[in-house]
C-alpha cells in the first residue's frame, strides 16, 4: 500500500457543527408549537435528515433548486429531524417549524478539538485539505471558518459545481494535494457522500462519528473525535 501523505476532511459534521448546538436551536424553534425535544432525539433526527440531504445532492443538488423546491426539501428535512425526536408532523407544519429554525441566531463553528488536531497533522508532515459540499468559494470558506493557516487548501461544491459522492470533487482535492488517491485518507461523517464516495474515488476512508450515529460500523475505520482520528492516521502511516 502507498505511503499515506495527505489527509482530506469533510466540513459539516466533521470539522464543524452548529453553535449553539443544534438541539438548542431546534428546542427553541419547536417550543412555539408546543413541542419539546431531547439531545438524543435531535441527534437521531439529524442522522436521518442528513442522509436524506446526501441522497438529494447525489441526484439534484439542493443548491440548484428554485425557491419552491428548496422549501419542499427543507420541510421534509425538518420532518425527519422531528421524526427522530419522536414527533410525527405533516409537511406543512414541518415547513413552519423550519422557518422558525431559520429565525434562530446560530452559526457553523469548528469543534473545539479541530485546530489543534489539524496543526498536529501538519507538524507530522501531512498535507491537509478540506473537501466540502458547501456552496462557497474555497478561500472564503477557510477564512469564514478560521481555517486559513491551519490547512493547505479547500475544495468546495461552489467552485467545482459537483457534490460528494461525485468522484470529481475528490479528484479536485487530490490534484490540489499533489498526491495519488492511494496516498490520501478522507475523514467524513456521512456514509454515502464521504465514506463510500471517497472509497469509490480510491481514497482511504475514515468515518468520524461525533454524534454516534453508526455505533456498530465496521466496514471502514471509525473514530469519534480528532484525537482518535490522529491516532488512527498514525497507525495507517506506519503500515
Amino acid at each position: 500500500m502507498p505511503e499515506l501523505k495527505a489527509v482530506l476532511f469533510d466540513m459539516y459534521g466533521t470539522l464543524a457543527g452548529f453553535d449553539p448546538p443544534r438541539e438548542q436551536i431546534q428546542s427553541q424553534a419547536v417550543a412555539r408549537f408546543g413541542l419539546s425535544v431531547t439531545t438524543g432525539g435531535i441527534d437521531a433526527g439529524y442522522h436521518m435528515a442528513d442522509e436524506f440531504m446526501t441522497s438529494q445532492n447525489a441526484t439534484k443538488p439542493v443548491r440548484t433548486m428554485n425557491g419552491n423546491e428548496q422549501w419542499a426539501f427543507f420541510a421534509r428535512f425538518e420532518q425527519l429531524v422531528l421524526q427522530g425526536a419522536g414527533h410525527e408532523v405533516d409537511l406543512a407544519l414541518a415547513g413552519e417549524i423550519w422557518a422558525e429554525v431559520r429565525k434562530q441566531e446560530y452559526r457553523i463553528a469548528l469543534f473545539p478539538d479541530v485546530i489543534e488536531g489539524l496543526d498536529r497533522l501538519r507538524e507530522l508532515g501531512f498535507i491537509v485539505g478540506v473537501v466540502s459540499n458547501m456552496n462557497s468559494g474555497s478561500q472564503r470558506l477557510l477564512d469564514d471558518m478560521g481555517l486559513t493557516g491551519h490547512v493547505d487548501f479547500a475544495v468546495t461544491s461552489g467552485e467545482t459545481g459537483v457534490e460528494k459522492p461525485d468522484g470529481r470533487i475528490f479528484e479536485a482535492g487530490l490534484v490540489k494535494a499533489g498526491v495519488s488517491a492511494g496516498e490520501a485518507a478522507f475523514v467524513g461523517d456521512q456514509l454515502e457522500s464521504d465514506i463510500f464516495g471517497s472509497e469509490a474515488a480510491g481514497l482511504r476512508p475514515i468515518l468520524i462519528d461525533r454524534y454516534n450515529g453508526h455505533p456498530g460500523y465496521e466496514k471502514h475505520p471509525r473514530t469519534t473525535d480528532m484525537a482518535s482520528t490522529i491516532a488512527l492516521i498514525g497507525e495507517m502511516r506506519s503500515k
